[in-house]
C-alpha cells in the first residue's frame, strides 16, 4: 500500500521546519495557478519522469523526506511507488492539490481587547482567509470556505454559542460555506443585499439570506462590529469594525494589495466606488486599527506568529495602491493591471447565488489554483 501524507499533515509538518522535499508531478501549466510554497520545491511532469528513467537524476536527496503531489492523489501514488523501490522515504499527498485548497489552519490572533478570541482561518493553498470572532460565549463565523469540519471543530472547541454567519461579499474565487454552515447552526446567513445578484446577468440570488445594512451593528456577546458598505470590489462588499482596535476588511483592502474593481465587467465604474471607499476609510478609520483581510499574496504579509494582519497607518509603504493619494493616478494604476480574470470565477459568482448547482469534484476544479482577487503591485 502506497505511503501517504494529508494535506493537513503536510502543512503542519512544513510550518514546523520538517525539511521536506516537495515534488509537483503535474503539468507546468498547472503548477503555475499555484503550488505548496516550500522552501525545497520541484515541479516536474509525470511525463518527463518517465524520460528519466532513474529517480537518482530528478536531484532529490535521499535522505530528506520526498513528498509527491499531483492534481487529485493518484498519479503522485504511482511515482511514490517508484521512488520508495529506488530507497526515498517518500509519500503521496492523499486528495492531491484539491484537498490542499481546503486545508485551513487556525491561527489565534494576540493582544486583544474587544472579543475573547479571533481566530484567523488561513486556506495556504488559496490564499484565503476566514474568521472565527467570539465574546461572552457567542461566536461569529466569517467567510467560511466550502469544508466545514474546521468550523465546526473549532467552534465545539471554544465552547460558544454561534449568533450568525457573515459573508464580506459575494465572492467569486471560491464557494462560500457561509449558507451551509448557517443552516448547519441553525443561525441567519447574512449578505449585502447588493451582492444577492449576479454581476454578469441581473439575476437575483436563489439563496436565503439577512440583508446587511450599512452602519448596522452586529453583536457578539457585548462586541459590537459595525457593519460598514465600501463597494469597488463588489457593490455588496462590507467591513466589520470593532471600534478602533481592528477591522475584518473583506476584499476591499489587503496588507499589501486592494481588491480588484475589475472582476464583472464594471472596471471604470468600479474603480471610482473603490476609491471613494479608500478614502472614505482613510478619513474616519484610526492608524492604529488592525487591518484583517480575507486574502493575501505574499508570505510577507503575515506577522512573526504566522497571522496576516498589518496596522492601518503602516500600510502605505507596503501598499503601493493604498499610498496614492490622487483620485487620477489611483485609476491609471487600476486600468495598467486591470485585465482578464478565470473564467471560472464567473461560475463561482452564480454558484455562490444559487443559481447553478456544483458538485464537489466541479467545486475542486473551479476553485484549483490560489486566489487572484487582489491587484498585484
Amino acid at each position: 500500500m502506497t505511503a501517504e501524507i494529508r494535506p493537513a499533515e503536510l502543512a503542519r509538518e512544513l510550518e514546523s521546519g520538517v525539511p521536506i522535499q516537495v515534488l509537483d508531478v503535474r503539468l507546468t501549466s498547472r503548477a503555475e495557478q499555484g503550488h505548496i510554497e516550500a522552501a525545497d520545491y520541484r515541479n516536474l511532469p509525470i511525463s518527463e519522469l518517465g524520460r528519466l528513467g532513474d529517480p537518482s537524476r530528478i536531484g532529490l536527496f535521499r535522505d530528506r523526506p520526498v513528498v509527491v503531489v499531483c492534481d487529485r492523489g493518484i498519479s503522485s501514488r504511482q511515482v511514490t511507488g517508484w521512488l520508495r523501490q529506488s530507497g526515498f522515504d517518500a509519500r503521496s499527498m492523499s486528495g492531491g492539490m484539491l484537498g490542499w485548497t481546503q486545508v485551513a489552519i487556525p491561527r489565534e490572533v494576540r493582544g486583544l481587547r474587544g472579543l475573547d478570541r479571533l481566530i484567523q482561518l488561513d486556506r495556504i493553498g488559496k490564499g484565503a482567509l476566514g474568521y472565527l470572532a467570539v465574546r461572552g460565549g457567542e461566536a461569529l463565523a466569517v467567510d467560511p470556505g466550502r469544508d466545514l469540519e474546521p468550523w465546526l471543530r473549532i467552534l465545539a472547541e471554544s465552547g460558544a454559542r454561534a449568533v450568525g454567519v457573515v459573508d464580506t461579499h459575494c465572492h467569486a474565487d471560491y464557494i462560500s460555506g457561509g449558507p451551509a454552515l448557517a443552516g448547519e447552526l441553525g443561525v441567519p446567513y447574512r449578505l449585502h443585499p447588493a451582492d444577492a445578484v449576479d454581476p454578469f446577468e441581473g439575476k437575483p440570488a436563489r439563496i436565503g439570506f439577512a440583508p446587511l445594512a450599512d452602519g448596522e451593528t452586529l453583536r457578539v456577546g457585548d462586541a459590537a462590529f459595525t457593519v460598514e458598505n465600501l463597494p469597488g470590489h463588489t457593490e455588496g462588499s462590507v467591513v466589520l469594525r470593532l471600534g478602533n482596535e481592528l477591522a475584518l476588511t473583506g476584499d476591499l483592502l489587503f496588507v499589501a494589495s486592494i481588491g480588484r474593481p475589475d472582476l464583472a465587467d464594471r472596471t471604470e465604474a468600479w474603480t471610482g466606488e473603490l476609491w471613494k471607499s479608500l478614502e472614505r476609510l482613510r478619513a474616519s478609520w484610526s492608524p492604529a486599527l488592525r487591518i484583517f483581510p480575507a486574502h493575501y499574496l505574499l508570505e510577507s504579509e503575515r506577522a512573526a506568529d504566522r497571522v496576516v494582519e498589518g496596522r492601518l497607518g503602516e500600510l502605505p509603504p507596503r501598499n503601493p495602491p493604498f499610498a496614492i493619494a490622487d483620485a487620477a493616478e489611483f485609476r491609471s494604476w487600476i486600468a495598467v493591471r486591470a485585465g482578464e480574470f478565470p473564467e471560472a470565477y464567473r461560475w463561482i459568482k452564480r454558484a455562490n447565488l444559487g443559481l447553478v448547482e456544483v458538485d464537489d469534484e466541479l467545486a475542486g476544479e473551479l476553485e484549483a489554483g490560489k486566489s487572484q482577487c487582489a491587484l498585484a503591485g
